[in-house]
């Protein structure tokens, strides 16, 4: 039987391929930005390894032979792609449900993303999710991933210590933010990264999908619990 002491007091979720299904599009777009100015594309593999960076690192890496100059173009070709579709995602199944029970249990709820300030607002208000989280930081207002500034931001801004935080994330970008913040970790393999890249990173568990992480927290937030050493799947 569980007791009244949580084992945290925050969880901090990554948005893009973990709490939004957004990977495909997101690769999809990249692509669509480099074929628009005749950069060289990247594979599927290269345009996902680099989501939850910040868009102006991922698009470095994903094209570092051309011009710096060019970036700012490249950006805006992205924005452009991205913003026909955004409002054609979705977060994913189960999400919302989980969201609102843990919010509903007492957890403190935040986000660590690589999004700029006015696309997560955007997605925020048009999922109807700005209720459910206490806090919020993107990589336009702090040091993009995975540099532990944003954990340490909500950590101060919210008061609650890092070793009382559990950071949620699809990418190993967001299990390295959270080693340098000693911030504990779990990773989904439904995202952008794939699970033998999350296997290999300092987390907790690595959980294939939402049902599977939502029984994790359900079984691992309190004191008494017993965190599984080994990875969970689901049956």
């Amino acid at each position: 039987m569980k007791t009244n002491e949580r084992r945290y007091e925050l969880i901090v979720w990554d948005w893009d391929g973990t709490i939004m299904d957004s990977t495909p599009t997101i690769v999809q777009c990249i692509q669509q930005a480099c074929r628009d100015l005749d950069f060289p594309v990247p594979e599927d593999s290269i345009a996902s390894y680099v989501i939850g960076l910040g868009i102006h690192d991922s698009l470095r890496r994903v094209v570092p032979t051309i011009d710096p100059k060019h970036f700012p173009t490249l950006v805006d070709r992205f924005r452009y792609h991205y913003l026909a579709k955004d409002h054609e995602l979705d977060l994913f199944q189960g999400m919302r449900d989980l969201l609102e029970n843990l919010r509903n249990q007492g957890f403190m709820l935040g986000v660590a993303t690589g999004k700029p300030r006015r696309g997560l607002d955007r997605s925020l208000i048009h999922h109807r999710l700005e209720h459910v989280f206490h806090g919020t930081r993107t990589a336009d207002e702090s040091f993009a991933k995975p540099h532990p500034g944003m954990l340490l931001d909500l950590s101060d801004r919210l008061g609650v210590p890092v070793r009382k935080m559990l950071m949620i994330g699809d990418t190993t970008h967001d299990l390295q933010m959270a080693q340098a913040a000693g911030v504990d970790a779990i990773a989904v393999t439904y995202g952008a990264h794939p699970a033998d890249a999350l296997r290999s990173a300092n987390s907790l568990a690595c959980l294939d999908n939402v049902e599977v992480l939502g029984n994790w927290l359900m079984q691992n937030l309190y004191q008494n619990s017993q965190v599984p050493a080994e990875s969970s799947k689901a049956s």
